[in-house]
């Protein structure tokens, strides 16, 4: 029997269950790659095209930066070209905290080059670790700056900056004012003309490197506009001149303060401005704000007799009065007015318009305005400017008080005739004799040499040409005011001294002493006005005012070459021989018989 073939076996059936065969792995694999590839082309588009501009300005913003480039401050000068405030460069010593306190072990090298204490600036800079900037020190000298930046602390850069200088000190320090850290003006001068001298800075772009280093100058963003420059009226000669003969009178007299104001007649132009006591405004820390106060613009006296020209000009527009009619009964030196004692200190009996003023009598000027309408004196007075800013534009400046005329009483009318009553600044006092002495044209005081300043007919010439005659015989032997003669020179001014306001009505032994004056008197060119506050040595402002008049003026006559108009007529002692030499003697000491009555007398 043959045996059966062999049939062979069918393979088994594929477990329920078993993994996914080779070609499908293959599949996922390639499907993952897939997904990921498309989804870094996404984030690269993302990153490349959607958000591009963010993420540039990111990068930018820590490589690139907009500087700021430093501009000088436009230098001020006087009417001679000398320069009074000038902007010298410095550097600040910049830091990014954060880098500096990565470099701990620097600091102590770097505190000691910065001048303060370890501690200090760690503290400091940790403070301000979240800031990408932050001073360390403000305008440093460029030789000091170099040698903090040469320890190449990182993080630690330089920035030019300027500081103001002012080469006259305290000379000039009220007029000019002074800047801040930042360069921008703060009083005076410097504050009323800020936008005119900061210029405008620049910027650059910089790129730096992780330690804050500028590396690249990239492009200007805008360019740099230097400030300009100031041509004052002052002349520094006469405001030194004004400087030393004022401080020298207040030590002398031990007095409070004082100011003192010379200007140009023809023009308005502020020659010199004073006012003590004063501030170095090259180091302003620690001065206080009666220092860095210009009395001159901001503070107010009651004018005393410097006033009374005013009145007699109010007269002499009138029509009732002449420089010689009618004549005034002063009586003993006393006349009671609703109540009140209206005093000379000595009888001066009978006057001529012009004697009052040589007198410098009160009771006289009291009877010249009770014969003037109310209305058209008090319109005289607020035509010479007062009651009102000069208009000088100085930041600050006080306007003064005068009461409106229609509220007077006839007492108060009275007073205010002889400069009680009423206050003003010493510019406003100095600009109304500039008016009288320019043939009665009024001009704003200016402080900017060659400033347009038309002026304003205030009183007819020949009236500003007869008070000016009449204002000679005060400075003249016999008047109050003999110590105010220059040899070679006429001149005409009024002597004032008026009482201090107290609690309750005037103190009895303190006084302002002033004196304004005219020269030279037969061709007018400067007027000088002194103020001179609480003196303890002599208050009469013949004795404590004229005196500072005389030497101030004198030196500022020659230094602009002011030719004489006086030579051969009398000087203080007597006359001038014909040489110029004097032919008296020394000027005199005033006496109790050549003081004026409103000297010692009480509003």
């Amino acid at each position: 029997m043959n045996p059966r073939p062999r049939i062979p076996a069918k393979p088994a059936a594929r477990r329920q269950g078993a993994g996914p065969s080779a070609r499908r792995r293959m599949l996922l694999v390639i499907g993952v790659l897939g997904a990921a590839s498309v989804g870094l082309m996404a984030r690269a588009f993302d990153l490349q095209v959607v958000r591009k501009q963010f993420y540039q300005d990111q990068g930018d913003a820590r490589f690139l930066r907009e500087v700021p480039i430093a501009v000088s401050r436009g230098t001020i000068l006087d009417r001679n070209g000398e320069p009074l405030a000038v902007s010298t460069p410095m550097v600040s010593i910049t830091a990014v905290p954060s880098e500096v306190l990565d470099n701990a072990d620097r600091i102590p090298a770097l505190a000691q080059a910065l001048g303060t204490t370890t501690d200090d600036l760690k503290s400091y800079l940790e403070q301000r670790a979240d800031r990408e900037f932050a001073y360390l020190r403000r305008q440093m000298s460029p030789d000091a700056a170099q040698a903090v930046l040469n320890l190449g602390v990182p993080g630690v850069n330089g920035q030019r900056e300027y500081k103001r200088y002012y080469p006259s000190g305290e000379v000039t320090a009220h007029v000019l004012g002074f800047t801040n850290i930042d360069d921008h003006g703060q009083e005076g001068l410097e504050l009323a003309f800020d936008s005119w001298l900061s210029g405008k800075p620049g910027a650059k772009r910089v790129i730096r490197d992780r330690m804050g280093h500028t590396v690249e100058d990239v492009e200007q963003v805008r360019a740099p506009q230097p400030g300009q420059n100031l041509t004052l009226s002052l002349d520094r000669r006469i405001q030194f001149l004004a400087y030393s003969e004022l401080k020298k009178q207040l030590d002398d007299v031990q007095a409070d303060s004082g100011e003192m104001v010379v200007l140009d007649v023809r023009t308005g132009e502020i020659l010199a401005m004073v006012s003590l006591p004063t501030y170095n405004p090259n180091a302003v820390t620690g001065t206080n704000g009666s220092q860095r106060r210009n009395r001159a613009v901001t503070d107010v006296v009651e004018p005393g007799s410097t006033m009374k020209p005013f009145t007699m000009a109010a007269a002499l527009s009138s029509g009732k009065f002449t420089p010689t009619s009618p004549l005034i009964d002063t009586g003993n030196g006393h006349f009671m007015y609703y109540g009140h004692d209206i005093h000379d200190d000595s009888a001066n009996g009978v006057l001529t318009p012009t004697g009052v003023l040589t007198k410098s009598s009160n009771v006289g000027a009291a009877k010249i305005a009770i014969q003037l309408d109310t209305q058209f004196l008090y319109d005289s007075y607020r035509a010479f400017g007062f009651g009102d800013s000069t208009g000088s534009g100085f930041p600050g400046e006080s306007a003064g008080f005068l009461k409106v005329g229609h509220t007077w009483r006839p007492l108060e009318k009275a007073i205010v005739a002889y400069g009680y009553g009423m206050n003003l600044t010493p510019l406003q006092l100095a600009n109304a004799y500039a008016t009288l002495a320019d043939d009665g044209v009024m001009h704003s005081p200016t402080f900017i040499k060659g400033a347009d300043n038309p002026g304003k007919q205030i009183v007819s010439p020949q009236i500003a040409h007869e008070l000016v005659t009449m204002l000679e015989t005060v400075t003249a032997p016999g008047g109050t005011a003999t110590h105010a003669q220059i040899a070679n020179y006429a001149v005409a001014g009024k002597t004032g001294t008026a009482h201090l306001a107290a609690v309750g009505g005037y103190a009895k032994n303190n006084y302002n002493s002033l004196f304004a004056g005219i020269v030279p008197a037969t061709d007018p060119r400067l007027v000088g006005v002194i103020v001179i506050n609480n003196p303890k040595k002599g208050y009469f402002g013949g004795d404590v005012s004229a005196p500072v008049f005389q030497r101030v003026m004198d030196g500022a006559l020659r230094l602009l070459d002011i030719p004489p108009d006086n030579i051969g007529r009398w000087y203080v002692g007597g006359p001038v021989q014909a040489g110029g030499g004097l032919a008296g003697n020394a000027p005199p000491q005033s006496s109790q018989a050549d003081t004026s009555a409103e000297e010692v007398a009480e509003p």
